[in-house]
């Protein structure tokens, strides 16, 4: 009868922890993270090192690559990028993989706008518009943006209410 009673504990005791681990969630995905360097050395990169730069790492096998060179580029492009200096550099990962490396790039394309001393002050993983780049260079307000007058756009009640 002992016998019995310890089997139907056990027996009891195995179908909660069963009833338990059927329950428990599974761990969600893992999303890929990537890291971005937080300084740079501007001996790395061409240039003086006085100006302000946008560099774009890229691979040859990469179509979004390409949107995000021609993104820094046209911004490089813009008068009030010339008047700053600001200077583009493409690293393609065959051609420049030490340097891919040393930073530890491990998704393209990554751009990274530097300041003078070095300071990445914004990494973009995929593609960018230039308006993200003009606003990290040169402030929240590019040139190709038009700031809304105060009482424009929703959420004002006084610019949806008809005029009386």
């Amino acid at each position: 009868m002992d016998r019995i009673v310890v089997l139907v504990v056990l027996t009891a005791i195995a179908i909660g922890v069963a009833l338990l681990l059927q329950r428990r969630r599974p761990d969600p995905p893992s999303a890929p993270s990537y890291r971005a360097p937080t300084q740079v050395d501007r001996a790395d990169f061409d240039g003086s090192g006085d100006e302000p730069l946008i560099v774009v790492f890229t691979s040859a096998t990469c179509s979004s690559c390409a949107v995000a060179v021609e993104s820094a580029t046209k911004v490089a492009a813009s008068e009030k990028a010339k008047a700053a200096g600001v200077r583009v550099q493409e690293l393609e990962v065959n051609r420049d993989a030490k340097l891919h490396a040393r930073y530890r790039i491990d998704g393209v394309p990554s751009t990274l706008v530097v300041d003078a001393e070095g300071v990445v002050h914004k990494t973009f993983f995929g593609p960018t518009e230039p308006t993200e780049l003009e606003a990290v260079l040169f402030g929240a307000a590019s040139e190709d943006q038009v700031e809304a007058e105060p009482n424009d756009g929703p959420g004002n009640d006084e610019a949806t209410e008809p005029n009386g």
